[in-house]
């Protein structure tokens, strides 16, 4: 079955997740994110590829992070952005998700970024695009439901490969909600399509997905032995808007168990780095000297991400 996300040439025609996506693909992506990297790395240039054409934010689900790395990126491309936030009105007034899609089209929509809170909906929207004949509109998720975080996958990899190097080689633990976490499965695809040989997720058991070990994935219930002699700590946020009934007794209890303390962290390699992909619950997922240590590369993830959301729309758009 062809990849619904790839056109009949292999080119990438829209972001939906990154299970089954090449390898080539991602590397791609990685290495055009960093083409829009300054020298430095702590700047992203502003290039004039996307001139013309008009970017619609539709965020069914609140995400200030996110949305603004997007509109950040879609104008350093010279795009025009139009943010709508849709939870406040079309669907309030119980226009179908469709219906509102083909509202927007008509109003000459070249690219819609799309998050929200049921799993498949950017899904829907494309293949509603493709079957309607409207090939030219893309669509990049931006996190649905449970599902897929693209975008956030590939600034981690890109983040792990600017600290890193080699994929081949490497030790990357997931720590935290993994049930509830569309993060984590994405950062696992993009992980094992570009060859990390031991991702292990680390949490416990009501948070952990029964799914992980049919992706080859080892679980960890003891915070110590999941991350001794890692070399990447991708600490979770703890979804409470997503948990149904007592998972857990309490953040406190979370925290004293799977926080990662500066002691927790000296179990990984001296030179581990730790990412987040925020927001930060300090004191129930990290503690504040972890997160501001010299090991964190939070705010490095910050920069990375929108030169992979460049990259990406840039690529979508043909250029």
């Amino acid at each position: 079955m062809p990849n619904p996300q790839l056109n009949q040439h292999g080119e990438l025609q829209h972001l939906l997740a990154l299970r089954g996506l090449p390898r080539d693909v991602l590397v791609h992506i990685l290495d055009t994110a960093a083409s829009f990297l300054s020298v430095s790395d702590r700047e992203v240039k502003k290039v004039p590829i996307m001139r013309g054409k008009s970017v619609f934010n539709l965020f069914f689900e609140s995400s200030t992070r996110t949305r603004t790395t997007f509109e950040i990126a879609a104008k350093r491309l010279s795009a025009d952005v139009i943010n709508l936030n849709i939870a406040a009105s079309s669907a309030s007034k119980g226009e179908s998700l469709l219906d509102t899609i083909d509202n927007l089209t008509a109003m000459h929509a070249d690219m819609f970024v799309v998050r929200h809170a049921e799993s498949g909906a950017p899904f829907l929207i494309s293949q509603h695009l493709n079957t309607t004949g409207r090939h030219h509109i893309h669509v990049i998720n931006a996190g649905d439901g449970r599902h897929a975080h693209p975008t956030q996958g590939l600034l981690d990899v890109f983040t792990i490969r600017h600290h890193k190097g080699d994929f081949s080689r490497l030790q990357v633990a997931i720590v935290g909600d993994i049930l509830h976490s569309r993060v984590a499965r994405s950062d696992i695809h993009a992980l094992k399509t570009l060859g990390v040989p031991d991702v292990r997720v680390v949490g416990p058991r009501t948070l952990l997905s029964p799914e992980m070990l049919q992706m080859g994935i080892r679980t960890f219930n003891d915070m110590r032995e999941g991350l001794r002699d890692v070399d990447v700590i991708i600490m979770l946020r703890l979804q409470n808007e997503r948990m149904n009934g007592s998972l857990l007794p309490s953040a406190q209890e979370f925290f004293r168990n799977y926080g990662l303390t500066p002691e927790r962290l000296s179990l990984a390699r001296p030179d581990a780095i730790v990412m987040h992909p925020g927001p930060m619950n300090r004191g129930v997922e990290i503690d504040s000297a972890v997160a501001d240590g010299s090991q964190a590369v939070i705010l490095s993830q910050v920069t990375y991400g929108i030169a992979i959301r460049m990259a990406v729309m840039s690529i979508l758009a043909g250029n």
